[in-house]
């Protein structure tokens, strides 16, 4: 069972960080958690569909993708080779595709928005390096919860 993130603040708030960023909730979990792994990309999801195609142990993948909305990072195939292969849920700084299908998934998955667009697949990006998104830095390893009241991630 999830803790909710409002009372884990009141317990630990020192040891942790919060997101300010409004996420949207986009997947049919809204309370999630999990160890920290990342990607930074910008408009390619080559890494991200590696990624959540190998096994995810319980882990979240935090996708750092600069905040573009210009084309999806994650769609509903890459989404559910996530649920495939445990991960507990997708973090996406920036878009991602095919929302009606993403709520249908088990999963957590909280991203800006939403754009039908599709990104390239070059392979471009990092993966498993410190991401910061709104002053928030996100390192691998780290644990991170999420709810419907946002985000919070060990410092």
């Amino acid at each position: 069972m999830t803790i909710a993130t409002a009372d884990l603040y009141d317990e630990r708030g020192d040891a942790l960080d919060s997101l300010s960023l409004q996420l949207q909730d986009l997947g049919g979990r809204v309370a999630f958690d999990g160890p920290v792994r990342t990607i930074r990309c910008f408009r390619d999801n080559a890494l991200v569909k590696t990624a959540l195609a190998a096994p995810g142990d319980g882990a979240v993948l935090v996708v750092d993708g600069g905040g573009s909305l210009e084309s999806a990072l994650v769609g509903d195939l890459i989404a559910a080779s996530a649920v495939r292969n445990g991960w507990a849920g997708i973090v996406v700084h920036g878009a991602i595709r095919d929302r009606e299908e993403l709520a249908d998934l088990p999963i957590g998955i909280k991203a800006l928005g939403s754009n039908p667009r599709r990104s390239a697949k070059d392979g471009a990006g990092e993966t498993d390096v410190p991401v910061t998104i709104a002053g928030v830095v996100f390192r691998p390893g780290a644990h991170l919860w999420a709810d419907a009241d946002g985000v919070l991630v060990e410092r």
